[in-house]
């Protein structure tokens, strides 16, 4: 019969014990975890994104339900344990009692509120898990606009950059003289505030907190200088303390935590403890590296193995996007210490080291933060470094005296060099397991070792393991940066513009550190679009930032002309129409008048000077732009369905043109075409469009992600719909998602392929409230966007981009 584990605590040090125990032997227990929180495992390294909006709740879940499903744990969330009787080896919660062989506490820490006056009102609060996140968040929503953190360490300042993202006026009272006193130097710190001050965020040191005033809500903040704060809300982020009251009311052993050996039992035989509730010789830990080395030991001594928790040398990085700050060991004043200090002003990079005897002790690094890694390992391994003393401070890339290739500094490294301090992973471990496992890519050896699974700092020092190990067989990730004005991703990018609320060009390129002044010609078309496809009312289209067809609302040719393609309906057009493009024709000297495959006509070697003018006569006829030229809808393309044709089964050409009509003018990241074919036979070519709809007796079929250019490819199937309202808002629902979510130049079908199908059937045809959201977004940018750019350009007088400047051509007498 199998042993009863209970495990109290659903956090992240608990959630890796098990792992190790059922990685090791997965039949050993019956495991019932409880947990106070109404939920399981997530990573709470990343409740910071989550308040800035950079990350959802969703995307920092450890353990789901089909987890614990598949391990066959028991769970019990949103039970606080109310007593422990370890006599009968008990643990009583509201819902009845679980007995138990061995129990394992992890109750973690409570937040440490300041017992001041007022820190009872409403809108006080803590910053410790997704609760406290999410009280934040509803404060920001309901347009509450000035925040007051208290505690300037590395909570205090994660919530209020998260909190400034989300558009609240925040201050950060400290009460020290710089801020994260306990992890840097004075030096690092006010690069740091300057950093934060750049961002808006205030910050006042040596402030002492004297009140919380307020009458029911909290109204401000009070300090003993007689400094006021106004305050919708206040975060209290001042420290933490273990959480030990169920263990001291058992009358387990306490200190500062609860006392644990060094295999993680308590002074109970049967109980152990695990996180940041224990106290080990006299040491309590709040980061993640050590608890998880405690998880290794407890997993091994709940199977009857010989382990012992030895304390390691931490490391602190703050999780602040656009803050690169590493702290390292000790890195205090001494008679016996030196220091070497490296600074670029320019840049903002700072970097210490503190040495002793030789080898280094302590490291603070601000700006420049890749050594990191490096610096931590010879500080835990008590490397000599006196002869690489005179270019330590470059690295391990300069370590020998002479520059040394980034990769055969990471060769070079021992198998015991930790490359993922959060999960305490060492490059031999990595090693193994590309080699065992036959890893190829960066998410297999995330899958297999956890190395960079938690704030992922570590994630370029993996890669490059990877790449070592692997040699030429590796193969470097296709994810280039937008253009080499940045280090980001276009997908970066998108999600920073959205996060942080950015909405114009120069807020861009500031927030997000471009390397250039004002970007290059391959950075401003994405970002223009990115910025008009998220902030439609608020950011006003840059037509500098456009390729030149764009611009110029024509195609130009290979001799500098241009051609002119007037937009047709469905591709039904009249003899007003007609007439109107053959005078247009005759008069402007067109040499081609063509037919094009979208079931319209071009107009091919009209001159620039003479495009304002055509636009004049073809708008007198009813006549808008085809955007012929454009990163949105081009053409609906349509056969005749059942108003001539007898095999029809819907009215294929009123849909279309309905479609046309709704979409027209929408800028997307790359063309879109579509077709509507009234029957299976499919006259329109809708299967290879990138929305096609094929009409049937029982309604309309909807595909997406076809291609019928340099890759040929088929739609596939996104939804079969009764109606055609339905056929609509489904279509529509899809290019906004389109619109929000792609790689600018990414065809519909390249993004499909990313994303999932199955992602975009969810968002779109599952989730009516959400293809409605979709819906109003889409008609809210057009609200601003659907017009005729011909009609606005049609005088000269009023563009002169259009005017010639100089005519060179000489009278025939002077020939």
């Amino acid at each position: 019969m199998k042993e009863q584990l209970v495990v109290v605590g659903a956090g992240m040090a608990s959630g890796r014990a098990l792992e190790h125990l059922f990685e090791s032997d997965p039949d050993r227990y019956e495991v019932t975890l409880i947990n106070a929180e109404p939920r399981g495992n997530y990573n709470r390294l990343m409740l910071s994104p989550v308040l800035s909006g950079e990350k959802t709740y969703e995307e920092i879940v450890t353990h789901d339900d089909d987890w614990y499903g598949e391990n066959h744990v028991t769970t019990l969330f949103g039970h606080a344990v109310t007593r422990i009787d370890r006599d009968r080896r008990i643990v009583v919660t509201k819902s009845g009692e679980t007995a138990y062989d061995k129990l394992l506490l992890a109750t973690g820490s409570a937040p440490f509120m300041l017992p001041l006056p007022g820190a009872d009102l409403e809108g006080v609060m803590p910053y410790r898990d997704l609760d406290d996140v999410n009280r934040m968040l509803d404060a920001a929503e309901m347009n509450e606009s000035k925040a007051v953190v208290i505690g300037g360490g590395l909570l205090g300042l994660e919530a209020a950059a998260g909190l400034r993202l989300r558009g609240m006026d925040v201050v950060v009272l400290h009460v020290m003289g710089h801020l994260m006193d306990r992890q840097l130097d004075a030096s690092a710190a006010y690069l740091l505030q300057k950093d934060l001050e750049r961002r808006d965020i205030k910050v006042h040191c040596k402030a002492n907190t004297k009140a919380i005033l307020g009458s029911n809500r909290v109204e401000a903040v009070l300090l003993e200088d007689g400094t006021v704060y106004p305050a919708d809300i206040v975060v209290m982020a001042v420290g933490i303390r273990p959480e030990t009251r169920i263990a001291r009311d058992a009358g387990i052993e306490i200190g500062r935590g609860i006392i644990v050996d060094d295999a993680m039992r308590t002074s109970d035989p049967h109980i152990l403890s695990i996180g940041e509730c224990v106290e080990h010789q006299g040491m309590v830990y709040g980061l993640v590296a050590p608890l998880y080395d405690q998880a290794k030991v407890v997993a091994k001594t709940l199977l009857d193995e010989e382990a012992a928790f030895k304390p390691v040398e931490l490391s602190t990085k703050l999780k602040v996007t656009g803050v690169d700050l590493f702290s390292a060991g000790d890195f205090a004043e001494g008679d016996d210490r030196e220091d070497i200090v490296f600074r670029d002003p320019g840049r903002g990079v700072y970097k210490r080291l503190v040495l002793k005897d030789n080898r280094i002790i302590g490291a603070v690094m601000y700006g420049d933060t890749a050594d990191g890694a490096w610096f931590l390992s010879n500080i835990k391994d008590g490397t000599d470094v006196s002869g690489m003393r005179d270019t330590l401070i470059f690295g391990p890339a300069f370590a020998g005296g002479a520059q040394m290739d980034p990769m055969a500094a990471v060769a070079a490294l021992p198998d015991e060099a930790e490359i993922c301090g959060c999960n305490g992973v060492c490059k031999g471990k990595i090693v193994e397991a590309i080699t065992a496992g036959g890893l190829t890519t960066l998410d297999q050896v995330k899958a297999v070792t956890k190395a960079s699974t938690s704030c992922g700092t570590c994630t370029g020092l993996v890669e490059q393991v990877l790449a070592v190990t692997l040699g030429d067989d590796f193969v470097m990730p296709t994810v280039k940066p937008i253009c080499p004005c940045s280090d980001l991703t276009h997908e970066d990018v998108r999600r920073l513009i959205k996060a942080r609320e950015l909405k114009s060009m120069p807020a861009v390129m500031q927030e997000l550190g471009w390397k250039t002044s004002c970007g290059c010609h391959v950075c401003r078309p994405a970002l223009n679009f990115y910025l008009l496809a998220d902030w439609p009312l608020e950011y006003g289209d840059d037509s500098q930032s456009r390729f030149i067809n764009e611009r110029a609302h024509a195609n130009i040719q290979k001799d500098g002309t241009f051609s002119v393609v007037p937009r047709m309906w469905g591709g039904v057009t009249n003899p007003r129409e007609l007439r109107a493009i053959a005078d247009a024709a005759e008069k402007y000297d067109v040499p081609m008048v063509k037919m094009t495959g979208g079931q319209r006509v071009d107009l091919l070697g009209v001159k620039k000077e003479d495009l304002p003018a055509m636009w004049a006569d073809l708008n007198a006829a009813g006549l808008v732009s085809g955007h012929a030229y454009s990163k949105g809808l081009r053409t609906v393309k349509t056969c005749v369905g059942t108003d001539f044709c007898r095999f029809g089964t819907q009215d294929s050409t009123g849909l279309g043109i309905k479609l046309e009509k709704r979409l027209w003018g929408s800028w997307s990241p790359h063309k879109i075409k579509l077709a509507v074919s009234g029957c299976p036979r499919n006259c329109a070519e809708a299967t290879c469009k990138d929305i096609g709809i094929v009409c049937v007796d029982s309604g309309y079929q909807i595909g997406v992600g076809g291609a019928a250019g340099m890759d040929l490819k088929e739609v596939e199937p996104l939804a079969s719909v009764p109606s055609e309202q339905e056929a609509i808002d489904i279509t529509v629902a899809f290019v906004q998602l389109y619109r929000e979510n792609a790689k600018y130049l990414d065809r519909a079908y390249k993004w499909i392929a990313k994303v999932g199908l199955e992602w975009v059937k969810e968002q779109v045809v599952d989730d009516l409230g959400n293809r409605a959201a979709l819906v109003a977004r889409f008609d809210l940018s057009q609200s601003v966007y659907q017009v005729d750019p011909w009609a606005e350009r049609a005088s000269t007088a009023a563009h002169p981009e259009f005017t010639p400047l100089a005519d060179f051509s000489m009278p025939e007498a002077a020939q």
